[in-house]
């Protein structure tokens, strides 16, 4: 089982291991990733403020991956305000269902901390796995933003999804309406 922490210090490392590459076609942006920026946000604010953060996911004492979330405005703020996730898994340890349970827990935790009615996450339209994750982690997919995001030289169509305050879990994790 996973649990999201705050990064220690001796963890930033982790963020040199990230692909950046066109190796992995869903991360790759163009530009190099790694532990600097990393070590100055650490630095200012352990990489969490109210306006969003990064988490470690945590198995069994090791990072093996880290959650974001940025708010996002759809009104007046706060009461219309929502929080955009992402995730990334280290390769190693993708396709285990981590990725599902970290983004479940972020969502859960995101709502019982911030008076925000929205948690949502976008992806690929190609991105079965990251879809099938989300649906798993109890968000519904809402529809297809075209051309939406620059990656690997084109635009590329995104599927969001969302989590919403009313969405109940059931014991089996799928959303009672």
């Amino acid at each position: 089982m996973v649990t999201l922490r705050t990064f220690t210090e001796a963890e930033l490392a982790y963020f040199d291991a990230l692909p950046g590459s066109a190796a992995d076609p869903y991360s790759f942006y163009g530009f190099p990733r790694g532990s600097a920026a990393a070590r100055a946000r650490w630095a200012e604010s352990r990489l969490v403020s109210d306006a969003g953060g990064t988490l470690a996911v945590d198995l069994e004492g090791a990072v093996v991956g880290d959650v974001e979330w940025h708010a996002v405005p759809y009104g007046p703020p706060p009461m219309s305000n929502a929080f955009n996730i992402g995730i990334r898994m280290l390769p190693a340890r993708q396709g285990q269902g981590h990725g599902t349970s970290a983004q479940s827990a972020l969502a859960e935790y995101l709502l019982a901390t911030y008076p925000v009615n929205r948690i949502e996450a976008a992806t690929d339209v190609t991105n079965r796995a990251e879809q099938r994750s989300l649906e798993k982690a109890g968000f519904t997919r809402e529809g297809v933003l075209r051309g939406a995001q620059w990656r690997n030289g084109r635009w590329n169509d995104m599927v969001v999804y969302s989590r919403l305050r009313t969405d109940a879990l059931s014991p089996t994790g799928s959303i009672e309406r």
